[in-house]
């Protein structure tokens, strides 16, 4: 039987490229756990766009960097052309990441050696599987959060001719902290309901406002409970998905019964304190089942593949507001729990999720001279009339060059300037003018 190799401990530098708060919070978490039993020094680049996060939301995320850098995606392309990191995490969405590893491929063309580039899934997967894994097809490795996620991953793949093996299992990042008391509610605070809100799920008026209805009428029903509305960013915010419905602004100011507020920022503090979650499908409801606080996946606008709530068909968890407030609490169902990569007990690998990963990347990275180039799924010759457009979108050819050839150094600090004042008005269009324009439209 061959001897087990033990984990040689490394500080490995690793860029983390993300366009949003949340994949920002992914990336950063991801970048410290990849080396194992070594440290990472962690580099941030933040791509400009409608979700780039403000410094109050890199504050509430808490993830720390060594540098933080904020650009476009071919200035990010500069700055890691001659990188010597020994890991590129890029943690954003499909689109960019097919661009980027274009770019990077170009940007390393010739180079004796290249880092590891490495790519993945904020949260629960439950639309456009297939898109979104070919889009990073071409990465060294696609992380799968859960032994579900990478049992069909691998089969996506393998049907369409790329390497299976680059899929590699792990656990979501942001696990952890303490498991849930259940005897904290009554002894030391309320029992608490948190009812985490997702920017665009459910999406339409009418529905939002049947969600903020039910949260204030189960805080009627249920003096003796805290209700916590635990919101992603503050009115007027963008995150990773456009809100143009924020739920406090569908409550009047000052009409919240007293046992129901609003919490913003760190999800696991406001998990500290909680004893029944309650989403439509966040991934905070994954958080919250590996924590062991009970979790309730609302089924009152259906269960759709649309609201990502379908993932959680076999977990016991899904539960209707009227069922709540007639005191139901789900259990969730250990068996589904530990094949989508939460609670203490994981079947599938029963010792370290991280374990294959890390065994992976100290093989890569000691093979950072013999690297074959990237080689992105997509080419102009098997994706013709999708790739040009995809790529152009974020300002590259289809051979991972700038789309305007040579880039003036002296221009770009003005583009940065009319980078963020076109954001900045794109923030004021749809937080102010627009809701406007629909009110007035609708009256």
């Amino acid at each position: 039987m061959p001897s087990v190799q033990p984990e040689v401990a490394a500080t490995w530098d690793v860029h983390v490229v993300a366009d949003s708060d949340t994949r920002w919070k992914w990336g950063a978490a991801l970048a410290h756990q990849l080396s194992g039993a070594g440290t990472s020094r962690v580099h941030g680049h933040l791509l400009d766009g409608r979700a780039a996060p403000n410094d109050r939301q890199l504050h509430d995320v808490g993830a720390d960097a060594v540098s933080l850098t904020r650009g476009g995606l071919t200035d990010v392309l500069q700055e890691l052309a001659d990188t010597e990191a020994e890991i590129v995490v890029l943690a954003c969405v499909g689109g960019a990441i097919q661009a980027l590893l274009h770019g990077l491929a170009q940007a390393w063309q010739g180079r004796q050696s290249r880092p590891v580039v490495v790519t993945g899934y904020v949260g629960v997967v439950y639309e456009r599987v297939v898109d979104g894994l070919l889009l990073r097809a071409g990465a060294d490795i696609v992380l799968a959060n859960s032994a579900a996620d990478a049992r069909s991953f691998r089969a996506v793949y393998e049907a369409v001719g790329v390497d299976p093996d680059t899929i590699a299992r792990i656990a979501l990042p942001f696990l952890g902290n303490a498991p849930h008391d259940p005897t904290a509610a009554g002894r030391t605070r309320p029992f608490t309901v948190t009812f985490v809100a997702q920017p665009s799920v459910p999406e339409t008026r009418a529905e939002r406002r049947y969600a903020m209805d039910q949260v204030l009428e189960h805080a009627r029903r249920h003096p003796d409970r805290e209700v916590i509305v635990k919101l992603r960013g503050r009115k007027g915010e963008q995150t990773t998905h456009s809100e143009p419905y924020h739920y406090a602004k569908l409550v009047p100011e000052g009409s919240l019964p007293a046992n129901v507020r609003f919490a913003y920022g760190s999800m696991s503090r406001v998990l500290d304190r909680t004893d029944l979650c309650v989403t439509v499908s966040s991934t905070a409801a994954l958080e919250a089942m590996h924590r062991g606080i009970p979790v309730g996946i609302l089924t009152d606008f259906g269960i759709r593949e649309a609201l990502g709530n379908q993932v959680f068909v076999s977990s016991g968890a899904l539960v209707s507001w009227p069922e709540l407030h007639d005191g139901a609490v789900p259990k969730t169902d250990p068996a589904w729990a530990a094949d989508n990569g939460v609670g203490d007990a994981d079947q599938q690998n029963p010792t370290d999720p991280w374990s294959e990963v890390h065994a992976r990347l100290r093989r890569l990275t000691a093979q950072h001279d013999s690297l074959a180039p990237l080689h992105p799924k997509y080419s102009p010759d098997n994706a013709a009339a999708y790739l040009p457009g995809l790529l152009s979108r974020h300002g590259l050819q289809t051979d991972g060059t700038a789309l305007r050839g040579d880039i003036d150094q002296r221009a770009r600090p003005a583009r940065r300037v009319l980078r963020a004042a076109a954001r900045r008005a794109y923030l004021v269009g749809t937080a102010r003018i627009e809701p406007r324009l629909r009110r007035w439209a609708n009256s």
